[in-house]
């Protein structure tokens, strides 16, 4: 490991392992014109393509290798890993009356509770 000395303090950079074993997520989505496009969030324009999953992932992970070597050779910060942890799962939505209205209404008709409604029509968008 690194170190570097700030202020009298000595801190330890992690190794280039370190940061090539995170676990970062991966979001792949189809493309439209064939095949499959995977892209990793937390680093930035760290994303590729590939005709199948299978194809995409190997293409994800090298791009991966690549984006954190790159950053780590040129000391750059690399980013860690984003997990679900910061996503509570509750959201404040306001909304017009008269659309609260009608989500209840419709929620009622089809025997559900509001909540279950809306993340049912969010779900259909996403």
């Amino acid at each position: 490991m690194k170190t570097l000395n700030q202020k009298n303090k000595q801190i330890e950079k992690p190794s280039l392992e370190y940061y090539l074993n995170l676990p970062y997520p991966v979001t792949l989505y189809p493309d439209p014109e064939a095949g499959y496009v995977a892209q990793i969030k937390d680093l930035p324009g760290c994303l590729t393509q590939g005709e199948t999953l299978e194809e995409t992932m190997t293409n994800i992970n090298e791009a991966r290798e690549l984006w954190i070597e790159t950053a780590y050779e040129a000391g750059d910060n690399i980013p860690l890993p984003s997990s679900d942890d910061s996503y509570s799962g509750k959201l404040l939505v306001r909304m017009p009356k008269s659309l609260h209205r009608h989500l209840a209404e419709t929620a009622e008709r089809e025997g559900v509770s509001l909540n279950q409604y809306i993340v049912f029509l969010l779900s259909a968008v996403a």
